[in-house]
């Protein structure tokens, strides 16, 4: 279990991260989104242990993952900008981590590199980058470790590749216990495979909470109602959001669907119907609330 504690990290005058608090429980695929400059990329490095925070507290299993050699062998981080060394090869790669990670698993990461058709003695900077982003994610699954932290894993795969890697991941989390933290902005890859779901904007933390439990709780409602009708359904209702185009009323509203429509019903509507919000219209009406909305980026 990774638990952060009202953790702190400034660059300067930059305030990345801020009494940013969090659990992330073993066996779950926890994802995690942001507005850009949220301070996703420095939490995942706090919690890999390459960035020591100012205050607060990150533990890893319960123990301290900074400057901890014993808790760091456990994780396995992926960052968005690859690092590999000039000249290497993949068998070079692999034997620079078989240093770091004692279970790394060679005889299955040989066959990895059939299977997705990755050349073992071909330098890596010859890669695509989502032919190196294929390589670190093997590598990372290979490594053995508890947890594995992936930011923008995705990002240069093809839909083919993508779903590959997705059927790994769900295999190494039934298998071994595998936990992926997965920061991405491509929020329809996160809402296919994710459990948890985690919201930064400005350097804390909007929300943390279950993906099924965060739908079933935000509902879009379309509903064709007088306009008489408005005040009392704003009165009766949590709106998180309310257009009306002529007769026709859309609605995003804090509630659980049959709560909703008891109420939405009562006003004898022509039409109604509810509608799950995508994971998409979950971020954009969230992240409205606290003044992050398009309307103020258009002039």
């Amino acid at each position: 279990m990774i638990e952060i504690k009202g953790i702190s990290k400034r660059f300067g005058t930059v305030e990345a991260s801020n009494n940013v608090t969090l659990d992330i429980q073993d066996g779950q695929i926890f994802g995690l989104l942001g507005t850009n400059g949220a301070g996703k990329s420095t939490l995942l490095r706090m919690m890999s242990g390459v960035l020591k925070p100012d205050g607060g507290e990150l533990l890893v299993d319960g123990q301290d993952v900074f400057d901890n050699p014993d808790v760091k062998s456990n994780i396995f981080y992926i960052s968005d900008d690859q690092f590999y060394f000039p000249n290497v090869t993949v068998l070079d790669m692999m034997a620079f981590y078989k240093v770091y990670y004692p279970d790394f698993d060679e005889k299955r990461f040989r066959k990895f590199l059939l299977r997705f058709d990755l050349d073992s003695k071909r330098k890596v900077r010859t890669f695509s980058k989502g032919m190196k982003k294929q390589l670190s994610i093997l590598m990372g699954i290979c490594a053995g470790t508890k947890y594995l932290i992936c930011d923008e894993t995705f990002d240069g795969l093809d839909p083919v590749m993508r779903q590959g890697i997705k059927s790994l991941l769900v295999k190494e989390i039934d298998e071994r216990g595998l936990t992926p933290i997965i920061a991405s902005h491509n929020l329809r890859e996160l809402e296919d495979i994710c459990d948890h779901i985690g919201l930064l904007h400005k350097g804390g933390v909007l929300l943390s909470r279950e993906l099924e439990d965060l739908k079933s709780n935000l509902l879009k409602v379309q509903c064709v109602l007088p306009e008489e009708a408005d005040e009392r359904i704003r009165f009766l209702l949590e709106v998180a959001k309310f257009e009306r185009r002529g007769k026709l009323v859309t609605m995003i509203v804090r509630a659980d669907a049959d709560s909703v429509m008891s109420v939405v019903n009562s006003f004898d509507p022509v039409y109604c119907e509810a509608i799950p919000l995508s994971l998409e219209e979950i971020f954009i009406c969230e992240t409205e609330v606290v003044g992050y909305d398009i309307k103020n980026l258009i002039f």
